[in-house]
């Protein structure tokens, strides 16, 4: 026992040793952001623990040349007066307020050698901070608004709608910038209208080909296109989606049988020893000594397969209606087997392996329609379908 509480009181000590070294470490690459995350993370555990004394100075050091740094950064980018660096002081701000608040919790914090408490010169940035955010603002609804009225393809409407996006998380009420930031939306889009064409001499299960082409049970996750099966005549489409269905393959329902002879020694009953003078012979207690008897046993086992399948093939193509021009195309296939097995027998059933006996339980069943076959195999199409949305990009 105490040489397990020994063991535990190194390893404690050496992860503490390994974990202060590592924070110095980071404040010797100036990364003292990170030294602030392993000091806070130690102290917020339990900051009158002796062993993370060396926490206390650290995160003191590391808080003061962070500060020094972020608002020299901070100068720098006011003194060069671009407003795009906007963004960096106000986010420089709220990293700096962050990290106070942060900090607020865990004091007073005491550095015991030196008898004093540790020292965290704190500022109140909300100003600052209001005043940056409002600079912000502004650039960002003026880039955003240039964008708008300017663009030349759509690529333009997104940026639009990201600045506009940006705009509504930090300042949610300025101006009209959501209303901007639907129309970006809305004209940064790709419409495909979609169609399915059947060049089969199959008729298509409506089920099946409503299944298809509803895209909300795709789980499509792409916010600059827009699928649509019923065409709305106010939208300019930019491409077409089609859906051809080639050929639809039924094969003939098929019922095969295959015969197995299986034979099986079996027991059947017993007999008494007997020695070389034809006494039965006896074991230690008096009692005659058994001997079971083997017989072979015969049955003649028939198992039929019935078995169908239906094969639809396809192909998708997109083009651009703008250049009347194929941007791609994707096979499409897809195959589904109806396979049933039964089986009955002719002798002694007992010859018969346990899986081979459970066929004997099944019967014949009904052939699926033709209809139903395509329908099925339209269940593995849906998923090739998904696949080809997913993998196709449009810009």
């Amino acid at each position: 026992m105490k040489k397990s509480i020994l063991y535990s009181a190194i390893l404690v000590l050496f992860v503490a040793c390994g974990g202060v070294k590592k924070t110095q470490k980071a404040i010797n690459s100036g990364n003292y952001y990170n030294a602030i995350n392993n000091s806070i993370q130690n102290l917020s555990q339990n900051k009158t623990r002796k062993s993370h004394q060396p926490y206390v100075m650290l995160l003191e050091e590391a808080f003061q040349k962070n500060t020094e740094r972020e608002l020299e950064h901070i100068n720098f980018l006011k003194k060069e007066g671009n407003p795009a660096n906007y963004e960096a002081i106000y986010k420089g701000y709220n990293r700096l307020k962050d990290i106070q608040q942060r900090i607020r919790p865990l004091l007073p914090l005491v550095i015991l050698e030196e008898n004093r408490k540790a020292q965290f010169s704190f500022e109140n940035y909300d100003d600052k901070i209001i005043a940056a955010k409002e600079q912000l603002s502004d650039y960002l609804y003026h880039n955003a608004t240039t964008l708008l009225s300017n663009a030349t393809q759509k690529q333009d409407y997104r940026n639009a709608y990201e600045d506009f996006s940006y705009l509504s998380e930090i300042n949610p009420g300025y101006k009209d910038h959501k209303e901007k930031m639907e129309e970006a939306y809305a004209k940064g889009l790709d419409y495909v209208k979609v169609d399915m064409v059947n060049h089969t001499d199959q008729i298509i299960p409506a089920k099946l080909e409503e299944e298809l082409l509803n895209f909300n049970t795709y789980g499509l996750n792409n916010q600059w296109t827009e699928y649509h099966t019923n065409h709305l005549p106010q939208i300019r489409y930019d491409y077409t989606m089609d859906v051809a269905l080639r050929e639809i393959n039924i094969s003939p329902e098929q019922v095969s049988e295959k015969q197995i002879i299986k034979e099986k020694q079996i027991k059947d009953g017993h007999e008494y020893a007997l020695d070389r003078n034809g006494n039965v012979v006896k074991d230690s207690l008096g009692n005659k000594i058994k001997i079971d008897k083997f017989r072979t046993v015969r049955c003649s086992f028939y198992q039929f397969t019935q078995f169908k399948t239906a094969q639809v093939v396809g192909m998708v193509s997109f083009t651009n209606l703008h250049t009347k021009q194929q941007v791609n195309s994707y096979p499409l296939s897809s195959e589904f087997v109806f396979e049933h097995v039964y089986a009955n027998y002719d002798g002694d059933r007992r010859a018969l392996e346990n899986d081979l006996v459970a066929l004997l339980d099944l019967a014949a069943v009904p052939f699926p329609t033709n209809e139903q076959m395509v329908y099925d195999a339209g269940e593995d199409l849906k998923s090739r379908l998904k696949f080809i949305l997913t993998q196709q990009r449009f810009n």
